[in-house]
């Protein structure tokens, strides 16, 4: 079941390309970068999976319904 809104989608993947951005220009670098590659690489797995796993714990949900 999805919780993830559009909106929610669409920041998540423009911060992930902003911290790939960051990494090729160098400007990340170190345990930092890894560490914001793989909070990146999250971050695209559920927008295009349309589900947060935190969401579903702490029962957040930005996706609207249909009636």
């Amino acid at each position: 079941m999805n919780n993830m809104g559009k909106l929610d989608k669409i920041i998540r993947l423009v911060v992930a390309a902003l911290i790939v951005m960051l990494f090729f220009t160098k400007v990340l670098t170190g345990t930092l970068a890894v560490v914001l590659l793989i909070v990146a690489g999250i971050f695209v797995l559920t927008s295009v999976i349309s589900i947060c796993p935190l969401y579903t714990l702490f029962g957040i949900d930005t996706c609207k319904k249909v009636k």
